[in-house]
């Protein structure tokens, strides 16, 4: 049963297996990167500190990982409800959408930064058992589904148009369905209530 942390868990997880894909294609092939990048969960300030300097939390070579909205997964919304109707328990299927920003003062050293990123994720779709950060309080058999996502380029540059940057090479790539459970309540006793007050009154009303 995921918990409310899911979503912070889902970052972290997409986050901790993009660094493993770098490490391993750095490790098999020394060409692949100029240096090897790292992988970072980012929040819309931080686009306006990029560089190399102490002061910037995007530092090159980086691909940060911006989740730039969170749906309600329509699809799955009614079946899980009916599920919360047998259960009792809340059930809130969500889509993460994230957008994956490669950043390197070299042009081409970011081309490759993005294609070990499309590669990784092509390779490993889903993120389930250990590639789940345990912070999101996951059951046994969840699954998040990792889909690259169709964002025409007016979109992307609508994005870029509410952050502290100019337009980025960026790709979109969606987290299905990742769901919030309610979590399970202590059994405890009934409470009883007791009203205190003035007595009802024997004067008949008018």
């Amino acid at each position: 049963m995921a918990n409310s942390q899911a979503i912070a868990a889902v970052a972290v997880s997409l986050t901790d297996l993009l660094n493993r894909c770098f490490a391993d294609l750095d490790a098999t092939d020394p060409d692949a990167f100029r240096a090897l990048p790292t992988a970072r969960t980012v929040r819309s300030e931080d686009f306006g500190l990029v560089g190399a300097s102490a002061n910037s939390v995007i530092r090159y070579p980086s691909l940060s990982i911006f989740c730039y909205r969170v749906d309600v997964n329509r699809t799955m919304r009614a079946p899980w409800s009916a599920v919360a109707a047998h259960d009792g328990d809340i059930h809130l299927p969500l889509d993460i959408h994230f957008l994956l920003t490669p950043f390197d003062s070299d042009p081409e050293a970011e081309l490759k930064i993005l294609g070990a990123t499309m590669q990784c994720l092509e390779q490993h779709p889903i993120l389930a058992g250990p590639r789940l950060h345990p912070g999101g309080g996951w059951s046994s058999g969840e699954a998040i589904q990792l889909i690259n996502e169709d964002l025409v380029t007016e979109d992307v540059l609508r994005t870029f148009d509410t952050l502290p940057s100019d337009f980025r090479l960026s790709v979109s790539y969606l987290a299905r369905v990742a769901r919030i459970d309610a979590p399970d309540e202590p059994d405890h006793p009934d409470v009883l209530t007791a009203v205190r007050g003035l007595a009802p009154s024997s004067v008949p009303v008018p």
